[in-house]
């Protein structure tokens, strides 16, 4: 198999990518340590839960939302619920699987860290881009999401994190 190689253009898109990628992170997580004590992906795991229905997801629906493996999602998630923040709760139609539910306590963080946060997201991409450019943004990054989750989960089922499987039977 040849190697295709990037061209110059190519290069230098992925290297703006990754470098904007990673200050956008860091800017992320540095604000929200600072605001909840709390790195991104544990504010995002209390935002899609406050988005649910119940304030509630099983865990592996939530391991999808969030894009991770279920291994990483448990490790959160027993985080958070040392911080009150999130409790876990068996399934009733499945008792292998368990639910997360966000908590009273963890909706306040949220309430409160969410001003914060959506002022550095503002301040870190949307108000360096045109009207125009925030569409492209969408377009782009939702073809690329399109083509690393795979259409079919049968014949990709370890191609994204959320389909991995972990040492943990019941997440």
């Amino acid at each position: 198999m040849t190697t295709r190689w990037l061209t110059p253009e190519e290069q230098r898109a992925w290297r703006a990518y990754i470098a904007a990628s990673h200050l956008l992170e860091d800017a992320i997580d540095r604000q929200l340590q600072q605001d909840a004590g709390m790195p991104h992906l544990y504010y995002s795991i209390l935002a899609n839960l406050s988005e649910a229905p119940d304030r509630s997801l099983r865990m592996t629906d939530l391991a999808e939302k969030t894009k991770i493996t279920r291994s990483r999602l448990t490790y959160a998630v027993t985080r958070l619920e040392k911080d009150g923040a999130v409790r876990r709760e068996g399934c009733r139609m499945d008792k292998r699987g368990s639910i997360a539910i966000l908590t009273d306590d963890g909706m306040a963080v949220l309430e409160r860290t969410a001003p914060g946060h959506v002022e550095t997201v503002r301040a870190t991409l949307f108000d360096n881009l045109t009207p125009e450019q925030v569409g492209q943004l969408e377009e782009i990054c939702t073809g690329i999401a399109r083509g690393l989750e795979g259409d079919d989960p049968q014949t990709t089922p370890d191609d994204v994190p959320w389909r991995r499987r972990s040492s943990s039977s019941c997440t």
